[in-house]
């Protein structure tokens, strides 16, 4: 179902929309997370976790001094304290604005990048550009840990039941477990957003069906990416009081962009940006 409000009656999303294709940063537009981190009892200025969102970019061109077009990867990764997330729609008619625009070399694109990114999320990102000449082959892996679709299990639940985790009375443990059943919806245009999510850690074992109750519970859930991820974190933290928590999720990309947020409590670094097979 389409939920009834937008962020901001300024946002791009559900609208349509003319593309620009000259280099215009105003089209970004920016999301407090504050907003929706109140939901889950987060705050901005005691955040419980650490991480970032890492965005994939696969149709990203210029025009080099001479005219003629440039075509790249791109990769950006925004920190998760930063206090503002980017809207995806916003992002891309962003890199769109680029196709036409002129640029010495790929450094100055970089720096351009680099720039309004860092001034729409109020944080530093950080941008890597690679041209598909020099790109090595996509590299597609699965976790090593403990994939649960194939348990049989019955679902009912199909909006966030945190009440679904339960852990195993059994010694502290340290696995990962992962699912590519999470499903969830736009929060604006209610488009299907579709994942692979990933939970490592430490502590009393997480009872496996129920962990995949859960998950399959966001199906028609409405919230962005990066919100999912951090609302299956602290979901997981207070049912479940994991010793060392992280919870990594990688979409299915829409628009030439994938979105794949990570949040720890810190003691398990951030994965490498590795692709799942629907990506």
């Amino acid at each position: 179902m389409k939920p009834s409000h937008d962020p901001s009656p300024l946002s791009p999303l559900g609208k349509a929309t003319e593309y620009r294709s000259t280099y215009a940063p105003e089209l970004l537009f920016p999301i407090p997370r504050q907003i929706k981190r109140s939901e889950i009892g987060v705050s901005d200025a005691a955040l419980p976790f650490v991480g970032e969102d890492i965005w994939n970019a696969y149709e990203l061109s210029w025009l080099n001094e001479k005219g003629k077009p440039v075509v790249a990867l791109g990769c950006f990764r925004i920190p998760a304290d930063s206090p503002h997330l980017i809207e995806s729609k916003s992002f891309k008619l962003y890199l769109n604005s680029l196709n036409q625009t002129p640029f010495a070399d790929t450094d100055t694109v970089v720096a351009t990048l680099a720039r309004d990114l860092s001034a729409a999320a109020g944080a530093t990102v950080d941008v890597e550009l690679a041209p598909l000449g020099l790109y090595p082959l996509p590299q597609i892996a699965y976790p090593d840990g403990v994939l649960l679709d194939d348990l049989d299990i019955a679902c009912d639940t199909y909006q966030p039941t945190p009440e679904l985790l339960q852990t195993v009375d059994a010694p502290e443990i340290e696995e990962t477990l992962y699912s590519h059943l999470l499903k969830s919806n736009c929060l604006v245009t209610g488009q299907p957003d579709w994942g692979m999510v990933v939970i490592h850690y430490r502590g009393r074992p997480i009872e496996r069906a129920a962990l995949l109750r859960y998950i399959v519970s966001f199906r028609n859930h409405n919230e962005f990416h990066e919100q999912c991820v951090e609302r299956i974190y602290c979901d997981i933290t207070r049912q479940c009081a994991p010793a060392a928590l992280a919870v990594y999720a990688r979409y299915t990309r829409r628009g030439g962009l994938d979105i794949n947020p990570f949040r720890s409590s810190g003691e398990f670094g951030p994965p490498e940006n590795v692709r799942e097979v629907r990506q």
